[in-house]
């Protein structure tokens, strides 16, 4: 389990971005909208996340985000979550996160297999993460991490 408190995270990337005039669209599947509850609770939220959406099942990945067909454990779901999460909520940062949690594998991958996506300013990328733990672990660490590549890109 990580040390790293979330909330602190969310709250420096809602500093930046309010200071930034940006807003912030987060498309979640393993973390279960995690994510955007810790950009919720910062302060100021509502100047600028724009919402969250989650995309537990593969076919709304597919229908509603764009994600190419193929495993949505991937670099390219992580890439296509990104864009399509900022395109349908007209936000300036897209946050994406799709993954394993345990404890069977899915797409051939193992749990601990997290890819992140970040698309900003007409820049896209996916990070792959390896995380360890229970499944609860798991999610808490991705969020941790998500919210730190979002700080290093807003920066």
């Amino acid at each position: 389990m990580t040390d790293i408190d979330p909330g602190a995270l969310a709250e420096q990337v809602g500093t930046i971005a309010k200071r930034r005039n940006l807003t912030v669209a987060v498309a979640e599947s393993l973390t279960g909208g995690s994510l955007t509850a810790a950009l919720a609770a910062a302060s100021d939220a509502s100047q600028w996340l724009r919402g969250g959406l989650v995309a537990y099942s593969s076919d709304v990945k597919h229908a509603v985000l764009g994600v190419r067909p193929g495993p949505v454990v991937s670099e390219e779901a992580a890439l296509d979550l990104a864009v399509g999460i900022t395109k349908l909520l007209g936000g300036d940062l897209g946050l994406a996160v799709t993954g394993v949690g345990g404890p069977a594998p899915q797409d051939d991958q193992p749990p601990g297999t997290v890819w992140a996506g970040v698309h900003h300013a007409g820049t896209t990328d996916a990070h792959l993460l390896q995380l360890e733990g229970t499944p609860e672990e798991i999610v808490d660490a991705a969020v941790v991490a998500v919210l730190q590549l979002a700080l290093d890109r807003l920066r």
